[in-house]
């Protein structure tokens, strides 16, 4: 698979980086699918974030199929735990991983580095975020589900990481069930996780922007 790149929004205030947040996009779209969140969060002045909002590479998608579009990693099966290929997808948490750490090597704190995925991208944010080595600053899983709850190798480093589960009861892509399971599995193995519920379908909700803005501005105060 070709490494396709991904889309850095520096901070907008032209100071240096202090924090970084990654946000991964779901099956068929790109980074630039979420490029209009970041003004849109209000973030405080003096809040000086990177963004990194990463494309995922072109792969035949078996439940489409099996066209060819952006994806994290492919899906077999719609069925109630979503089967999915877990070696592309822990293959993309990894990468995942190798850009979170350039940023601690290029001197951002690793608990000032925030991931966030929406929908597929949500599955792949879990799993680099709770195997990650070292500890991050937070997790944000929207519209998505734990795919690889049953197989990852959990972190001790990120035990006590910061977790929110946003979810729209309106949902026909990914059932809210799926949302709740991944909170229910987290809440019963120790972690700190909060759950937010949205009247809305697979997307995202003027409410729930503003949720996230919040969330971000206080971890990274």
């Amino acid at each position: 698979m070709t490494d396709p790149g991904e889309l850095i929004i520096e901070p907008q205030n032209g100071q240096p980086a202090d924090a970084c947040v990654f946000i991964i996009h779901g099956l068929g779209a790109d980074g630039h699918d979420f490029e209009p969140l970041v003004p849109a969060l209000n973030l405080p002045e003096d809040a000086h974030v990177r963004f990194i909002m990463p494309h995922a590479p072109r792969l035949p998608v078996t439940v489409n199929g099996g066209m060819v579009m952006p994806a994290w990693y492919d899906i077999l099966a719609m069925d109630l735990g979503r089967r999915v290929d877990e070696v592309q997808l822990k293959c993309s948490a990894e990468r995942i991983q190798a850009l979170i750490q350039e940023q601690i090597d290029h001197g951002i704190d690793s608990q000032r580095i925030i991931v966030a995925g929406f929908s597929q991208g949500g599955a792949v944010a879990y799993q680099a975020a709770l195997s990650f080595p070292l500890p991050l600053g937070g997790l944000l899983a929207m519209s998505t589900y734990f795919a690889t709850a049953d197989s990852i190798e959990l972190s001790d480093a990120n035990k006590a990481i910061p977790i929110e589960v946003q979810h729209g009861n309106l949902d026909p892509i990914v059932a809210e069930s799926l949302g709740r399971a991944g909170f229910d599995r987290l809440k019963a193995q120790g972690y700190t996780v909060n759950y937010r519920q949205y009247p809305m379908a697979h997307a995202l909700c003027p409410q729930q922007v503003g949720d996230i803005g919040q969330w971000l501005s206080t971890l990274l105060k």
